[in-house]
């Protein structure tokens, strides 16, 4: 596949976006950029009881930035949050039947933006279940054990 040359599905998923826009009452957020190219990957969800409910993306980028946003949210949609986490760039990748080797890095971007948002989700969640954090490093603890617990779910952990 040359550097140009895009897949019948990537092309539908580029002219016909699906899950454009913001979560009606979202309780995840994750905004991811690529300095290299400039592409900017923003994700929003709703989650209830470990399920995707909602999931909705905005992006800037390319068209492979945009296929692959639009496929990352069609997969993840009525997910649980465990499947969502498992998702790799390659899933996405085969899923549309390949992407230009320039292009690749693209399909990280949604993955990357979704994984911010599920860990937005459980973080705040945990505020609350704690209540507030008196001392900054008992608030980057919580921040930590949520990291940890976002790649033990991703692991299957």
């Amino acid at each position: 596949m040359s550097t140009l040359e895009y897949s019948e599905l990537t092309l539908e998923h580029f002219q016909n976006p699906r899950n454009v826009g913001v979560a009606k009452d979202g309780n995840g957020y994750g905004k991811i950029g690529e300095p290299g190219c400039g592409d900017i990957c923003e994700i929003t969800l709703r989650i209830e009881d470990n399920i995707i409910k909602e999931i909705k993306f905005r992006v800037y980028g390319c068209a492979g930035a945009i296929a692959t946003s639009s496929v990352v949210t069609e997969i993840a949609r009525k997910k649980s949050i465990d499947f969502a986490l498992r998702l790799t760039d390659d899933d996405v990748v085969d899923y549309l039947g390949g992407l230009p080797e320039g292009k690749k890095h693209c399909s990280l971007l949604a993955i990357k933006a979704m994984q911010h948002a599920i860990y937005d989700h459980l973080f705040n969640k945990r505020l609350e279940q704690e209540g507030n954090t008196a001392t900054k490093t008992q608030f980057d603890q919580l921040a930590e054990e949520t990291w940890q617990e976002i790649r033990r779910r991703a692991q299957g952990n």
